[in-house]
């Protein structure tokens, strides 16, 4: 029996995770749970899934949680306590890391330390701090799972090398989002409810505007640096609008190899969950007959958040971590309506240009710069809104 701990459980790769693990069958069992503030949810899947503890980062959220499962045998903790006892919970074997954002930072150094195998989608965490868990040999590759299909694709491809010296580069695909060939005049009437609207993948709020954006496959580029030890120069995005090629790897000899399937989460998901072992599927197959599949170049001058994921990259120390934090209160602040489309990047890169970066940063100097980070991302935006609070 495989014993799983699901933190960010009711965001839409936990929900997704845990039905693959439902259609997996009695070997794989989950043992904690953990969410933000969603104690509905979060209550439904204990009382579906029945693990050992749950935890909810909303303190008033986890009391009602209590209320509400108090027929069950299921410990339930609050606040980041809560998610670092998950992250290390002595009966999970594999730890999925489902959150969003900055709040998987903390729960995978806990999870690396503890020497728990990681099954990882909260791809930040390595923006942020691949620097920082490569110094402190936390960066252990071979327990580390990567979720994203992009990362599982080249995960996958790599399987055919025993060295990343064999590689000349690595082809990150990306959709091109529901944009794809838009101009920045264009792009400027773009609403939150457009940019929801991707054409391919079902995902989050979050992850589906910096999929629009193209940061998404910015911050994947700085993850891929960290998880195959490769150089930055040696990763290409493309663009590929079907989304069945989910990523490439060139071989030094001249040949490419390449995963295909369907656009669907719970592939990648599966993969990470049964590893090494591969297992059959409720996942639709991809059928390849009469398909076209095309591949692009990206429109770095339309969409900056690109080239702005790029340079953050190459400046290192704590540049990333202004990236990511930044780009999340940006993103807030569009679907919220506060500002445009357009100015998710133009927030980003005030606030980049204004960063003193530290070299060498500890993790205490990445919470910090965190903290920095949104609250000179508020006031770049209250600049270029005019707001007054």
């Amino acid at each position: 029996m495989k014993r799983i701990a699901v933190l960010g459980s009711t965001g839409s790769i936990g929900r997704q995770t845990l039905e693959v693990i439902d259609s997996l069958g009695p070997e794989y069992r989950v043992v904690a749970l953990t969410a933000g503030s969603n104690c509905e949810m979060l209550a439904e899947q204990v009382k579906r899934f029945k693990p050992e503890m749950a935890a909810l980062s909303d303190l008033e959220a986890a009391k009602r949680l209590s209320e509400m499962i108090s027929s069950e045998d299921c410990l339930v903790k609050a606040g980041q306590e809560g998610q670092l006892a998950a992250a290390t919970w002595k009966n999970a074997e594999l730890v999925v890391m489902a959150q969003v954002g900055f709040s998987g930072f903390e729960p995978l150094v806990a999870a690396l330390e503890e020497g728990k195998m990681i099954a990882l989608s909260n791809k930040e965490s390595l923006v942020i701090g691949g620097e920082i868990l490569e110094r402190l040999g936390l960066l252990d590759r071979e327990r580390i799972l990567p979720v994203d299909s992009e990362h599982s694709a080249i995960w996958q491809c790599l399987g055919s090398s025993g060295s990343v010296k064999e590689i000349n580069r690595i082809f990150l695909t990306a959709s091109g989002g529901p944009f794809y060939g838009w101009k920045k005049d264009q792009l400027e009437k773009v609403t939150p409810e457009m940019a929801l609207k991707h054409p391919n993948w079902q995902m989050g709020k979050k992850i589906t505007i910096d999929s629009a954006t193209m940061m998404n496959k910015g911050l994947e580029v700085i993850e891929a640096k960290w998880l195959f030890d490769i150089n930055l120069e040696q990763i290409e995005v493309i663009i590929h609008q079907q989304s069945v090629i989910h990523s490439m790897v060139e071989y030094i000899d001249g040949s490419i190899i390449a995963q295909l399937g369907r656009p669907d989460m719970k592939l990648p998901i599966q993969y990470a969950l049964t590893y090494p072992e591969r297992k059959a599927s409720r996942v639709e197959k991809y059928n390849p007959f009469g398909q076209s599949l095309n591949l692009d170049k990206p429109d770095r001058d339309n969409f900056p958040c690109l080239e702005l994921a790029y340079s953050a990259a190459r400046s290192g120390g704590t540049m990333p971590a202004v990236l990511s934090a930044v780009n999340e209160v940006a993103v807030e602040n569009f679907l919220s309506g506060s500002i445009k489309f357009t100015q998710i990047p133009l927030v980003i890169d005030r606030v980049i240009q204004s960063h003193a970066i530290i070299e060498s940063p500890g993790i205490d100097d990445i919470i910090k710069v965190d903290g920095w980070s949104r609250l000179k991302a508020a006031e770049v935006i209250d600049d270029l809104t005019g707001r007054v609070i």
